[in-house]
C-alpha cells in the first residue's frame, strides 16, 4: 500500500502498465467494494486495517485478473472485519475470477473455499473439497480446534 497516496491514486497504481483500463476495473472493483468511493480522496494511511484490506485487493483487481493469489488476507483484522473481507472474497469469486488463499484462519477460508489443502512443516498433510476437511476428525482436532 501506498499509505500517503489517495485510494484513488493506490488504485491507479494498479493500471500502472495498462492505464487505458482504468475506468472499466474501477467499476468492477466498485462493485465488490463500493465503500471505496465515499472514501475516494482519503489518504490510504488514515484508514482502518479492513479499509486498507479492500484498497489492496481493489488494486489486485482492477485489470480483472483471472486468479487472484491472497496472502493472509484477514491477518490484522478484528472478527467483525475478517466475516466482511471473506464475504468480498466469495463476491469476487462469483464475479468469475478464481482465488488461491493462505490463511491461518483455516475455518473461514475452508467454509468459502472449493477445495483445500492444510499444511503441515511445509509439506501437504490433508487436501480434499473443503467441505469435507471442514468436518474431518482429524482436520477439525489438529487444527481447527477441535
Amino acid at each position: 500500500m501506498f499509505t500517503s497516496l489517495t485510494v484513488w491514486e493506490n488504485l491507479e497504481m494498479g493500471t500502472f502498465i495498462q492505464r487505458d483500463r482504468f475506468e472499466a476495473g474501477l467499476e468492477e472493483v466498485l462493485t465488490i467494494f463500493p465503500e471505496l468511493k465515499a472514501k475516494r480522496e482519503q489518504k490510504v494511511g488514515t484508514m482502518s486495517g479492513g479499509e486498507q484490506k479492500m484498497v489492496a485487493i481493489g488494486r489486485a483487481l482492477i485489470l480483472m485478473p483471472t486468479l487472484l493469489l491472497l496472502d493472509e488476507p484477514s491477518s490484522g483484522l478484528s472478527p467483525k472485519l475478517r466475516e466482511l473481507v471473506f464475504k468480498k472474497i466469495v463476491d469476487i469469486n462469483e464475479l468469475g475470477t478464481s482465488l488461491i488463499i493462505v490463511e491461518q484462519n483455516a475455518r473461514m477460508a475452508l467454509a468459502v473455499s472449493h477445495r483445500g489443502y492444510v499444511l503441515e512443516m511445509g509439506k501437504n498433510r490433508f487436501e480434499g473439497e473443503a467441505k469435507s476437511l471442514l468436518t474431518n476428525d482429524e482436520v477439525k482436532t489438529l487444527y481447527l480446534g477441535g
